[in-house]
């Protein structure tokens, strides 16, 4: 049994396999918590900078933060595109193909990680003119740029290595991997912001490190336990069906990411024009958001992996049982969650910032905030399905329509609501992603399977 083979995820051969709580959670339960330390480093990021006493910080850091989503999570379809084609080719017991879309993904991510540095001045320049932050905000987002981007070409590595550990159900990696990159982000956030007093400038530092020891250490682990007897020669690695493939998936991933980050950043742009006391206090909230969405990532995960490997095995008995275990795991945490947030989360913002007035705020809206664990929960899952899947034109498309209701419902909402308008808009964008996808599951997924049958 070699390396590799010793860390498979139960029933990992090609063929029918059985869903199951445990499996499920194999999964879920190590990517859940290796999820949550990102959303934990926001919180530790927003603490640092919320407890240097001044609002246009914690602004600064919250616009620098959105661009960043822009930049990096635009690319997410690396993580995505590989986690689907790995699980299918896992179904398929076709282990070449696996480490071929390994390499693919990761040629990809350091072309791309590039090209963002080298254009990084005019991504600065677009990113300020869409946040129209005030002065004081942007000088602060323009520190924390500076030093950002130089993780550029690790971030996009670490999608691609966490794409293919995901794909194959070694959640117990992914979580050594995720807890690496943000622990040393963690720490060192703590260390130079803090302790050594750079504030922004230290925040930026520590996430930049954390990339790359994230990065270096995750491609030695995968490269490491690579069979040479499964290894793909260069012509299959960038076979031009397969590149076709791999990009139209891709582009169809990136556009939804793009969409998705489009309607995060037009929610701190029009809290921008609502003052930096709204714009700060979204900051916290938006923090609290991404708990319950990292925290419900796991299990997004899994139905990843199990439906990726359901469609590889051409085994629909599978891919039925994981989507209604899956959901319903979902929507029970998410009402969990939700009733967490709205017993404690007040007491979280205390954690977050000392700033009286953003306290205030905080509390304020702290509703919409808890109730969006319980509005994304379905289309968090959705997205995995979907992305394990291939269905990636489907993702996309539903991505944009709910982009559109979204944009309709600011518009109505904010003028007449403020602040209140914006969290409920984006309540029910949430909401619609979820909906709309589980109902083309059935169409597609008879579509799928119809060959094996």
């Amino acid at each position: 049994m070699t390396a590799m083979e010793s860390l498979e995820p139960a029933g990992d051969s090609a063929g029918p396999f059985h869903v199951s709580n445990r499996l499920i959670f194999s999964i879920a339960l190590p990517m859940t918590l290796g999820f949550l330390t990102t959303p934990l480093l926001g919180l530790v990021d927003t603490a640092v900078v919320g407890r240097l006493g001044r609002a246009e910080m914690l602004a600064g850091l919250a616009v620098g933060a959105v661009m960043f989503d822009l930049i990096f999570a635009t690319f997410n379809f690396l993580r995505a595109a590989t986690t689907g084609l790995v699980a299918q080719a896992c179904g398929r017991g076709d282990r070449r193909e696996q480490q071929a879309v390994f390499w693919r993904s990761m040629a990809i991510a350091l072309v791309c990680g590039l090209g963002i540095l080298l254009l990084s001045p005019l991504l600065l320049l677009v990113g300020l003119w869409l946040m129209a932050p005030g002065p004081e905000v942007a000088a602060v987002t323009s520190t924390y740029f500076f030093y950002r981007i130089l993780s550029g070409p690790a971030a996009l590595a670490n999608y691609a290595i966490l794409g293919f550990v995901l794909g194959r159900g070694q959640g117990t990696l992914g979580l050594l991997l995720q807890t690496i990159i943000n622990g040393t982000n963690i720490v060192l956030s703590i260390l130079l912001g803090l302790v050594l007093g750079w504030g922004v400038a230290g925040v930026a530092i520590a996430t930049v490190t954390g990339e790359v020891v994230g990065a270096v250490l995750g491609f030695l682990i995968v490269f490491g336990r690579f069979d040479g007897q499964d290894a793909p020669g260069w012509a299959a690695v960038f076979a031009r069906n397969r590149l076709k493939a791999l990009f139209g998936h891709n582009r169809d991933i990136m556009i939804r990411s793009f969409v998705l980050l489009a309607a995060f950043a037009l929610m701190t742009r029009i809290g921008t024009a609502l003052g930096p006391v709204t714009l700060a206090a979204n900051a916290v909230l938006m923090s609290i958001f991404l708990v319950a969405g990292y925290y419900l990532d796991g299990l997004a995960n899994a139905a990843e992996q199990l439906t990726g490997r359901s469609i590889g095995a051409a085994y629909r008995p599978a891919f039925d049982r994981a989507l209604r275990m899956t959901v319903a795991w979902a929507l029970g945490l998410a009402a969990a969650t939700t009733l967490a947030f709205l017993a404690f989360g007040n007491a979280l913002v205390d954690l977050l910032t000392t700033v009286a007035v953003v306290r205030a705020a905080a509390y304020e809206y702290m509703p919409w905030a808890a109730l969006t664990a319980l509005t994304g929960a379905l289309a968090f899952l959705m997205d995995g399905v979907f992305i394990g899947a291939t269905w990636s034109r489907d993702m996309r498309n539903m991505m944009i329509a709910a982009f559109l209701v979204y944009c309709a419902s600011l518009a109505a909402l904010v003028p007449l609501f403020g602040n209140h308008g914006l969290w409920a808009g984006l309540n029910l964008f949430l909401l619609m992603r979820g909906l709309s996808l589980l109902a083309l599951v059935p169409r597609r997924a008879a579509q799928t399977f119809r060959p094996a049958q």
